[in-house]
């Protein structure tokens, strides 16, 4: 009689084992890549944000021509009379809470009777803000047209939504996305002092804009000129009149913003 019982391979079994040891460890490893990552963006997010100066905070909220309503997605800012149904979605930069934005915006909204949405970007980061544009416009139902715009890395996000407005505009900032073709109105705002948004940098991405676009680069502002949140690491010095830098923001989105 013949034995059909073969010897074991004795390094059959052990084979299994490894690959899912393997496996185990690589899942591990990623793991722990994806939850530091995450850890890395929330810490990022919270240290440094820069909020609002107070005085010219309280001032804005002390006049009887601005109506503002914080609605969680956004804070809307209206006109407390001569609304004139032209509204503007306005995107923070970087680590900027919307608040510090009320005071630069605010004789646009009073003395043009322009609507004002500032949207509360997720993590204080535009780039983690997947909400459509509507999201915002739905919070002023009764503006007819809107253009939208953002400061610094808000501006890149406005790009990227650019296409369902009216109109886009830069606040010492400029696009990553070729919107060259649009046929969009396009108004580009910067400060010959900016350290961030430098007049090289947007020369250097005009590119991305309709032929047409109009820049207006301010003299001596800085890029935290754009909003009224103090001095921001890594800018240039500010030489113009922070109340002049904002008269020439809204003289220049008066002349801009299309109407109904």
């Amino acid at each position: 009689m013949t034995d059909s019982t073969r010897p074991t391979d004795p390094s059959a079994a052990p084979a299994p084992r490894r690959r899912r040891r393997w496996l185990r460890w690589t899942l591990g490893g990623l793991g722990a890549i994806v939850v530091l990552l995450v850890g890395g963006i929330l810490i990022y997010s919270q240290v440094g944000v820069m909020g609002a100066e107070a005085g010219p905070l309280a001032e804005a909220e002390a006049n009887p021509g601005l109506t503002i309503t914080d609605d969680g997605a956004g804070i809307v800012l209206s006109p407390a009379a001569g609304a004139t149904g032209q509204g503007l979605v306005f995107i923070p930069g970087a680590k900027v809470e919307a608040e510090g934005y009320i005071a630069t915006l605010a004789d646009t909204v009073v003395d043009d009777g322009v609507t004002v949405v500032i949207t509360k970007p997720w993590l204080n980061l535009a780039f983690f803000d997947p909400r459509p544009l509507s999201t915002f416009t739905d919070l002023a139902p009764d503006v007819s047209t809107w253009a939208v715009g953002g400061h610094s890395l808000g501006g890149v996000r406005a790009c990227q939504l650019a296409t369902d407005a009216d109109a886009l505009v830069l606040f010492a900032s400029y696009c990553a996305n070729d919107l060259s073709a649009s046929g969009l109105p396009v108004l580009s705002l910067s400060g010959s002092e900016d350290g961030l948004s430098t007049p090289q940098k947007i020369a250097d991405a005009a590119g991305e804009l309709p032929a047409d676009a109009t820049f207006v680069e301010i003299p001596g502002a800085s890029h935290a000129s754009f909003g009224a949140y103090g001095p921001q690491p890594g800018d240039g010095t500010l030489t113009a009149d922070p109340a002049e830098v904002d008269r020439i923001i809204a003289e220049q989105l008066a002349g801009f913003l299309p109407r109904p």
